[in-house]
């Protein structure tokens, strides 16, 4: 029997290196004890633009190695950078937090390394094999992070619950996997692609429709979407801050990339029989987003409704279909990026005395006590409201025209009723940090880490409106490379 050729291991070099330098960083941790995770903390930042440069590198022709089973194209490239900026920016807001409470331990960073290199195969999967692969690296480090804080019943709930719910998602993807292998005969996407990629092609079975609705609500359970978003609430209070933080971020752009490879790259031409299921995902997501935000009194829970709201918002351009609504989608998860990380650095400044304090009632006068603090919240929250000239309105346009020109105006019209209504528990938090009396004070002073993730957000998330070419045309080329086939 011929041997078969080695794999061509260039396009997955990336992750190589991201692998093996975690894998480093552990034994560092592992030799020099506790004392060590500061340096392995930076350390790792270090490594992530590091292979952030690396992966900048592949922004020319598309490359397949693992014998087709891994891609690197300018999708991948574009959605790799801004996974990598909310797992190194999430390592650096993390520093000060677990030193206040006892969590400085250099297993974190390394853990954040070991996902951040799942959601980098995620985004690169060309293969239903290799895309499980990366959803299982990526969830198996998370479930620990979740549970991070062990002296903490709630995050030990939260990482349980994280755990179950996500075997739970992981073994209907994995089922949904052999479906679609058993009746197309590959799990390859371009071998799908050939099959169902274009019109006129043949007629799925039944078996293959179920396949793809099992490994869609795999993927929706990891970006949260209605109605597979039953763990968000509880594991986004419970899970320590930053932990939740990077939750928010990394892992669920990563997840909306995968959604997006997996539908588009595999079974474009099936678009009428999955449009309706991201359809109503998408507009489930924000309908509850919207409405059940409007009762929350804690800021983390609040901050979950939110982003099942947006993952809502960003799955209108998926069901959009084309170049344009994949355009739309990479915008949205890069200004999501920006904003949210900023509102999060914001949230682990509401400290007193060392202690976290979680309530939206403890915002309360902050524009008089700490008015950059409030500044920069306001500026996060109209972003995430979607209100100009913010960044967070420029997302939600390009996603709203991206459904006009695709005929789906309810699903634009939903989306901008539920923007509405969301906004009413945004400046509601506004209203509460200039309008009413401060009940506490914050410490003093602020991280060196966090002002400098506050200062850079705000500026990027007010003055985008002055040079989005970068962004846009970066997220042009991505989207083209997704239907070059």
């Amino acid at each position: 029997m011929p041997a078969l050729p080695m794999p061509d291991l260039l396009p997955a070099l990336p992750e190589i290196v991201l692998a093996c330098a975690a894998m480093a960083l552990l034994l560092l941790g592992v030799f020099r004890g506790e004392r060590s995770t500061r340096l392995v903390s930076w350390l790792s930042v270090a490594v992530l633009m590091a292979v952030l440069v690396l992966s900048a590198m592949f922004q020319g022709e598309k490359h397949v190695g693992f014998y087709g089973m891994f891609i690197t194209d300018r999708f991948a490239v574009f959605v790799n950078v801004l996974v990598l900026i909310g797992s190194a920016v999430t390592i650096i807001i993390a520093l000060h937090y677990n030193e206040e409470h006892g969590l400085a331990r250099f297993e974190f960073p390394v853990l954040v390394l070991l996902a951040t290199t799942g959601m980098m195969v995620m985004v690169s999967a060309d293969d239903l094999i290799t895309l499980y692969l990366g959803f299982e690296l990526q969830s198996l480090a998370l479930y620990v992070v979740a549970s991070f804080d062990r002296d903490s019943t709630r995050s030990t709930e939260a990482g349980l619950k994280y755990f179950i719910l996500g075997a739970l998602a992981s073994g209907m993807m994995l089922y949904g996997i052999s479906l679609i292998y058993g009746f197309a005969g590959t799990t390859g996407f371009t071998g799908l692609a050939h099959l169902f990629g274009a019109a006129g092609g043949p007629v799925p079975s039944n078996g293959l429709i179920i396949g793809i609705v099992f490994v869609s609500v795999g993927l929706a359970f990891k970006v949260s979407a209605v109605p597979f978003h039953m763990w968000t609430p509880d594991v986004y209070e419970g899970a320590p801050t930053p932990v939740t933080a990077f939750f928010s971020v990394a892992p669920k752009i990563a997840a909306l990339a995968l959604f997006v490879r997996y539908l588009i790259g595999s079974f474009s031409g099936l678009i009428a029989e999955w449009q309706q299921i991201i359809v109503f995902l998408s507009g489930a997501s924000m309908v509850l987003g919207a409405f059940a935000g409007i009762a929350q009194r804690n800021i983390k829970r609040l901050m979950a409704y939110s982003s099942i709201g947006h993952v809502g918002y960003a799955l209108i351009g998926l069901a959009a279909g084309g170049a344009e609504g994949i355009r739309g989608v990479l915008v949205y998860l890069a200004i999501y990026l920006i904003m949210n990380l900023g509102t999060w650095a914001v949230i682990l400044c509401m400290r007193r005395e060392g202690q976290m304090l979680e309530g939206i009632a403890d915002l309360s006068g902050l524009g008089r006590t700490r008015p950059g603090l409030a500044l920069a919240l306001g500026i996060f929250l109209f972003a995430l409201a979607g209100i100009p000239p913010t960044a967070g309105f420029f997302a939600k346009l390009y996603i709203f025209l991206a459904a006009i020109d695709a005929h789906l105006v309810g699903l634009a019209v939903l989306g901008v009723v539920t923007s509405v209504v969301g906004a009413f528990y945004y400046l509601r938090i506004v209203k509460v940090m200039y309008f009413d009396e401060p009940l506490v004070t914050f410490d003093r002073p602020l991280a060196p880490e966090l002002r400098a993730v506050l200062f850079v957000a705000a500026v990027l998330t007010l003055f985008f409106i002055v040079y989005p070419d970068p962004l846009m045309g970066g997220a042009q080329a991505a989207a083209a490379s997704l239907f070059a086939r």
